[in-house]
């Protein structure tokens, strides 16, 4: 049986006997007087006994062992293996199935249609996947007569039911995209939205980058608008004239502004937000951070602190911003998140920031996030910082004050601490009851949610107002009911996304939805026909949320209403990232509450001591 010895040596170490030995056991007088037995006889004796075997044994250098016992070894560890090793390696090897992640719920459903609403605003040379039939080409030729952009101000996105491009609006609308995928870049893909909002994403940065000079690192002025309006106008502009974006031939002036705290801000914080979703096109990644720098730079330039629409009638009445201070502490959090550059969070955290900006002040209507104000958001991205890598001193003093104020500002959301007025249908009044009340409702409502997840992944059951303990539960449940009026939970039973539910507006104010695609093109005021018009829309605006019921939770269904019956890019963007901020869709397949590192990868992990601002510091 063992035909080699792999040890080396014999197997048997005990000798032959020589005869003598044998000899010696033999009796004698045994011997002499041996008789016959007959066959019954030998029957009852026992047979000669056998001569006993004698053990072997196996060296195996180190050790000698019985070579039984060697055998018993390697029985045991074959009766191991297959008893508890083979069915290990079977089990890994049977392709696992991936845990199923929960039906789409409502919220999700109602996120696929509100991303399609961008879609259906985009400006300039569409792709041929726009997947919105009854949009074309059109803005061709904006800023052509620009001698310092190549190509004009073509793309970007309309702002609401015109046709103008506001870029402050849209600056912030892309700065709120770019952070509902940084936080939540997993639920988009578990949903199959992620290159959608991306792309969506990129269509709005590209425009941005073309508002300036993005490839110097010294700019003197920033472009803030395309197409105008005046108040009650009789001349041809974006309001006066009744036409599809396809349609426009009326003259399209553009805004410039040669100082801009305010837009340059915002700008600065869309793209540098936009640098890391895009962190993995480090191309295109660098080349948003290098415009960024360029444009946060001369937001924050001496001598040039007015805000980019005051004295300019053309975006005064529309997209007046009140002060610059919010934008600052906005954009130099995001530019630090992009970056990881210290003299950003160095500026945010410096105690002369948040006293110019009033964040402290306890002032209601900044605890409201918005186009207008960011401070709120500021604070919930700075509380960020501290709650996830608590960076301690010298930045732990402003870190904690904006930690507080922003736990302030979320008890305000609820009615029992009553800040704020309700709706009768559960509606938050966040403006006061003026118009476009919605928008206000998401954009707080993202918030909540995020700051809900953001304690649940550091382990925070919840925070106190007053005496008051609150929960993360609490929070969603905000953001839930807000959302829940939104898509049809209210007194008029309908929902305000376009598209969702059954019973939706459909007479929008939105001259692209309104007017028919029918092959004829309709002059300036040849188009109030379906301004005018009691029919529904023979396009239907998918996702657009309107600007929603009145504070009696009233709303009508009217072309002319523009106060409740227009979408804005603001709004949906607050509407996205809240929904995809609470939906459990994307929850069940491992996804965390929120990414935690995505927004450090460029913070560096020690944070050296900030040194103290120069004695010109200016904030």
């Amino acid at each position: 049986m063992h035909s080699q010895n792999h040890w080396g040596g014999a197997f048997d170490i005990d000798g032959a006997e020589d005869d003598q030995s044998r000899n010696m056991d033999i009796d004698r007088g045994a011997l002499q007087h041996q008789h016959q037995l007959d066959e019954t006889q030998q029957s009852w004796l026992l047979g000669p006994p056998e001569a006993k075997k004698k053990d072997r044994y196996v060296d195996l250098g180190c050790v000698v062992v019985k070579r039984k016992l060697l055998w018993w070894m390697l029985w045991a560890v074959l009766g191991a293996f297959v008893l508890i090793g083979l069915p290990i390696i079977i089990a890994k090897n049977i392709p696992k199935k991936k845990p199923h992640a929960p039906p789409p719920d409502k919220y999700t459903d109602a996120l696929h249609k509100a991303l399609l609403f961008f879609n259906a605003q985009k400006s300039g040379k569409l792709p041929k996947n726009n997947g919105i039939p009854w949009r074309g080409n059109s803005g061709m030729k904006d800023g052509a007569d620009l001698p310092d952009v190549k190509g004009g101000l073509v793309g970007g996105y309309y702002d609401a039911g015109d046709n103008i491009k506001f870029h402050f609006p849209m600056a912030f609308s892309m700065t709120l995209l770019s952070w509902s995928v940084v936080e939540y870049a997993d639920r988009y893909k578990a949903i199959g939205e992620y290159d959608h909002v991306r792309e969506l994403i990129k269509w709005g940065t590209d425009y941005l980058l073309l508002t300036f000079n993005s490839s110097a690192s010294t700019i003197n002025k920033l472009y803030s608008q395309v197409g105008t309006a005046k108040i009650n106008g009789s001349t041809p502009d974006d309001h006066f004239c009744w036409n599809r974006p396809e349609d426009m031939a009326y003259p399209r002036p553009v805004q410039q502004a040669s100082a801009a705290p305010d837009l340059g801000g915002e700008v600065a914080a869309a793209l540098a937000s936009a640098s890391i979703v895009f962190r993995d096109n480090a191309a295109y990644s660098k080349k948003l951070v290098k415009g960024a720098a360029t444009v946060y730079k001369f937001a924050r330039a001496n001598g040039k602190r007015t805000p980019y629409s005051r004295g300019n009638p053309a975006i005064e009445y529309f997209y007046n911003s009140t002060s610059y201070w919010d934008e600052f502490m906005w954009s130099a959090s995001w530019m630090y998140y992009a970056t990881g550059n210290n003299s950003y969070i160095s500026f945010a955290t410096d105690p002369r920031l948040p006293k110019n900006a009033k964040a402290f002040f306890n002032i209601l209507d900044f605890s409201v996030f918005s186009w207008d104000n960011k401070l709120p958001g500021a604070t919930l991205l700075l509380s960020r910082l501290r709650m996830f890598l608590n960076p301690g001193y010298p930045y732990e003093e402003s870190l904690m004050g904006y930690h507080n104020v922003t736990s302030m500002n979320m008890c305000m959301y609820f009615p029992k601490f009553n800040a704020f007025n309700f709706t009768k249908g559960g509606l938050a009044q966040f403006n006061h009851g003026q118009g476009q009340a919605l928008q206000y409702a998401v954009a707080n409502s993202f918030l909540a949610a995020l700051y809900a997840d953001y304690m649940e992944s550091v382990n925070v059951p919840g925070w106190y107002c007053g005496p008051n303990f609150m929960t993360v539960d609490d929070l969603r449940s905000f953001a839930k009911s807000q959302l829940n009026y939104i898509l049809g939970d209210n007194p008029m039973k309908m929902s305000y996304v376009v598209g969702y539910g059954k019973k939706y507006p459909k007479r929008l104010h939105h001259r692209g939805a309104s007017t028919p695609k029918n092959g004829i093109k309709y002059s300036c005021t040849g188009g109030n026909k379906w301004r005018d018009s009691k029919k529904a829309d023979p396009h239907v605006l998918v996702g657009a949320m309107v600007g929603g019921p009145d504070k009696n939770d009233k709303f009508k269904d009217a072309r002319i209403s523009y106060a409740q019956n227009e979408p804005t890019l603001v709004g949906n963007a607050g509407l996205v990232a809240a929904l995809v901020a609470i939906t459990n869709s994307g929850r069940g397949t491992g996804v965390g509450a929120v990414d935690k590192n995505t927004m450090f990868s460029a913070v560096p992990p020690m944070f050296p001591a900030a040194p103290p601002p120069p004695a010109t510091w200016k904030p």
